[in-house]
């Protein structure tokens, strides 16, 4: 029979009292899908939290007052099944909501009866100390925008991009609010082109810190950052690039859909996403002509090391010519017995050596 705690030591009592326990690893914070849900009437943002159901039910209620709502609903990276759910709510199309779910879309355009699904990519600038040392440039991400006549879906992909100060801005501003969903994706679209000019400005001083190296006489030139370079602005091309297709049709093919003065806000977008297109193709083309100089001075550099080489191997095929002459062990050879011969032949050779060598010299062979 065993001893109570009580008979036991007092030094022994806390292991039979006090059982030993492992703390719990802290749960890890992950990033919720759901960023927020909000109800918008006649500009102003609605109190409390909305469900999506829930929201979509006061809207309706409110528009049977005569009133203007909708509701704007903010995810990021939803997996299928969350998205599934938005889409039930909404009546989002099952296509669009395959895009939406799976990122690296093109920029594009889709109408689906009256809504609007717009992709755009976002893009960062990664700060770094110089282009020789970064590895990466720009990062890209993802916004995807379903728009329809009382709602708004925004959907993130990447760690940056995020929409809570567009959000507050349009908070701060009742007036476009009550532009209605359009004007909540023309705020998102605005403020993607900004950050496309914001990045192409950062991009032009690294292009010219490059170029100064590119072209400063004695430098060495590496030709990985230029390649780089060409890289990042490839990839900020093709987010770019395609939103001039879109936001055309989004001006020609929705005038049913979108108001005149919405419309109004698109074409300054569309500017200044005309504006960032032309700066990166002109970037494209400069950073070209980069690498075609790094190319001609790799060029020129081989072509030097290569006259230098030649020069030194006809100095030296000149003491190479006469030792093999005298290297024959020939009985009748010129001043075998001559006492100053061999310094003779020594002497000769040092003197066309020389006279080469100040030849290439003159020459800028050496």
């Amino acid at each position: 029979m065993f001893p109570g705690p009580d008979a036991l030591p007092e030094v022994l009592r806390p292991l039979v009292h006090e059982p030993a326990v492992r703390p719990a690893p802290e749960p890890t914070e992950e990033a919720p899908t759901l960023v927020d849900c909000a109800v918008y009437a006649d500009g102003q943002r609605l109190p409390g939290k909305f469900t999506y159901a829930a929201a979509v039910q006061k809207v309706r209620q409110i528009e049977t007052l005569g009133r203007d709502a909708f509701v704007w609903v903010g995810l990021r990276e939803p997996d299928q099944g969350q998205m599934q759910d938005v889409a039930d709510v909404f009546g989002l199309h099952a296509l669009a909501v395959e895009d939406a779910v799976c990122a690296h879309q093109r920029p594009k355009l889709e109408r689906y009866d009256d809504t609007v699904f717009l992709v755009l990519k976002t893009v960062s600038y990664v700060p770094h100390e110089s282009v020789v040392a970064a590895r990466q440039i720009v990062e890209t991400g993802e916004i995807m925008i379903f728009v329809g006549k009382d709602f708004v879906v925004t959907v993130r992909h990447g760690e940056h991009g995020g929409l809570s100060e567009v959000r507050r801005r349009m908070e701060a501003d009742p007036e476009q609010v009550r532009l209605g969903p359009y004007a909540v994706m023309h705020a998102i679209a605005d403020n993607v082109v900004d950050h496309y000019l914001e990045v192409s400005s950062l991009i032009e001083a690294d292009i010219d810190s490059i170029e100064e190296v590119a072209f400063a006489p004695g430098r060495k030139l590496d030709v990985e950052p230029i390649y780089l370079l060409k890289r990042e602005v490839v990839e900020l091309r093709r987010c770019v690039a395609p939103l001039s297709v879109a936001f055309h049709r989004m001006q020609v093919e929705n005038k049913d859909l979108i108001s005149k003065e919405v419309r109004r806000y698109l074409r300054d977008i569309a500017d200044h996403q005309s504006q960032a297109a032309d700066q990166i193709t002109s970037y494209d083309e400069m950073l070209n002509s980069l690498v075609q100089a790094a190319l001609a001075r790799v060029g020129m550099q081989q072509n030097n090391d290569m006259r230098k080489m030649a020069a030194w191997a006809g100095i030296l095929a000149v003491p190479t010519m006469v030792a093999a002459i005298y290297g024959m062990n020939f009985h009748f050879m010129p001043e075998l017995n001559w006492t100053w011969g061999y310094p003779g032949v020594l002497a000769g050779m040092a003197v066309v050596c020389l006279v080469l060598y100040f030849q290439f010299r003159r020459n800028e062979w050496l």
